[in-house]
């Protein structure tokens, strides 16, 4: 009966409030009435020839696809070279590997390369490249949200239900709360034209409210933490988290296809239904006869592996055409998959260092050609920025804390939860470009919510040291493996 009541408490009391944000915000209109700012261009076409051929013997030009290739190989040599120098630099500071990594994306785009040298950045990222660079970015996508549904485990769960779900629930509760109300002001000056307030406040309330498990389980392992109390809470908070907050996702970006008049209402609420449903239980009937046979063989052979791809493209595919984004199909398809140890790390093993590696330094300098800190050109702009990450911090960071301290853990412990949830990291980057594509954030608000989610993921590697340094967490070490050691001795 408590923890119903705390539940109900924490959770039901500010999703009255989302409730009353968006009844008040219907009334809102967008201060500017034209055309929504130009985003870059997804051209795929190379670009047309200059002048007309010349005598026969002027020497032959290369052919636009030629030329199209050459300049994407250069692209991504550009890209990988510069992740790897930055991430290596942040990875000397004590921040993960993908905060550089990101900060490099931003470094490619017009925020710095185009403003430092703008002849280089057109000649190295024309704007005709440009789809090209994007379809490997999302092929890329479809492959990373597969790892991260497959990389959820029900095992984290175990002991552990109640704290994760109450703890995880308010996390994305209080700042999507907080978010939904921010977007009060901030609708009649960085909503998009056209777009209406309720997709604007729900879209805005979910990209406050992620939480990026695969950052968060590095950081945790690399302070070595996974078997001690607040590991293992926070893992559990994540991957709640993760299903939630993506299942919260595909039904705003639905809503907002829907208003836009894009995707038919019932194609996307009936058909959303049934592939779930389906996938739940004939799904995962039909994938644990390929665990059968991963065990029977004892190895991953390339004929198993291709139906695992297949699975997840063909679940991304659906998700697309239904109007809830080839992203959660691709995840949904990863979350089903059977969790045998051996048969997750052998796909990790063939899957995980080409997306961590190529692909998603691909994506974060795509994302950093899309944001443009220039647009934040005054004072009330940079004002709206900072009440931004505030709104991020205090809704993730203080509601995970003050849930977790309401289940009983120490505030310390409750504390270091709350930092941890407060990463953001590349799953924000993911559902800010989502939100740019369907066309219900600004390119300014872009910006702010990229700065927003670099400011997050910095921050949390230093506030763990200060809040739980070395001696806190060798003792958690020390208890979480003597715990461990208890639980194999009463099965022996």
């Amino acid at each position: 009966m408590r923890a119903t009541i705390l539940y109900l408490l924490l959770v039901g009391l500010p999703f009255l409030g989302v409730v009353g944000v968006l009844r008040i915000g219907a009334r809102l209109t967008p201060a500017h009435s034209g055309a929504a700012p130009a985003e870059i261009s997804r051209a795929t076409g190379a670009p047309a020839a200059a002048g007309r051929a010349g005598s026969r013997s002027e020497p032959a030009r290369p052919s636009p696809a030629i030329e199209t290739t050459l300049v994407l190989l250069l692209q991504i040599g550009a890209i990988l070279l510069t992740s790897r120098a930055l991430g290596r630099i942040f990875r000397a500071i004590g921040q993960p590997q993908v905060v550089g990594e990101m900060a490099a994306g931003i470094l490619l785009g017009p925020s710095f390369l185009g403003w430092l040298a703008p002849r280089f950045s057109a000649a190295l990222f024309p704007a005709a490249s440009l789809g090209f660079l994007n379809t490997l970015c999302q092929v890329g996508l479809v492959l990373f949200m597969f790892l991260v549904g497959l990389e959820l485990d029900p095992r984290f769960l175990e002991g552990r239900g109640h704290i994760a779900v109450v703890t995880s629930h308010v996390s994305i509760i209080a700042p999507f709360l907080l978010g939904t109300a921010l977007a009060l002001p901030l609708y009649p000056n960085l909503a998009p034209a056209g777009v209406a307030f309720s997709s604007f406040a729900l879209f805005l309330g979910a990209a406050m409210s992620i939480t990026a498990f695969p950052v968060l389980a590095r950081i945790l392992a690399e302070r070595r933490l996974q078997q001690s109390s607040v590991g293992a809470v926070t893992l559990a908070c994540a991957a709640v988290d993760d299903v939630t907050a993506w299942c919260i996702l595909a039904l705003v970006v639905a809503i907002a296809r829907v208003e836009g008049g894009a995707i038919p209402v019932a194609r996307t609420l009936a058909g959303s239904a049934v592939f779930v449903a389906s996938m739940m239980t004939l799904g995962r009937r039909a994938l644990a006869r390929v665990d059968t046979i991963f065990r029977r063989r004892g190895t991953l052979t390339n004929d198993l592996f291709a139906a695992v791809l297949l699975v997840a493209l063909a679940s991304a595919c659906v998700t697309e055409w239904l109007g809830i984004h080839a992203l959660f199909g691709a995840f949904l398809s990863g979350a089903i998959m059977p969790k045998d140890r051996a048969f997750v790390r052998a796909i990790l093993a063939r899957v995980e260092d080409l997306v961590v590696v190529l692909f998603l330094p691909l994506f974060f300098a795509f994302t950093g050609l899309r944001t443009r800190i220039a647009l934040l050109s005054n004072a009330s702009m940079w004002l709206a920025c900072a009440a931004v990450i505030l709104v991020a911090i205090a809704g993730k960071l203080g509601g995970s804390a003050i849930a977790a301290r309401a289940c009983s853990v120490p505030w310390r412990e409750a504390a270091t939860v709350g930092i941890l949830m407060n990463t953001r990291g590349l799953m924000e980057l993911v559902i800010l470009n989502i939100g740019l594509e369907i066309g219900v954030v600004s390119p300014a608000l872009f910006a702010m919510m990229v700065v927003m989610a670099l400011v997050t993921t910095f921050m949390t590697t230093p506030l763990l040291d200060w809040v739980y340094p070395e001696p806190f967490r060798e003792q958690a070490r020390q208890a979480g493996l003597a715990a461990a050691r208890d639980v194999a001795g009463e099965a022996s």
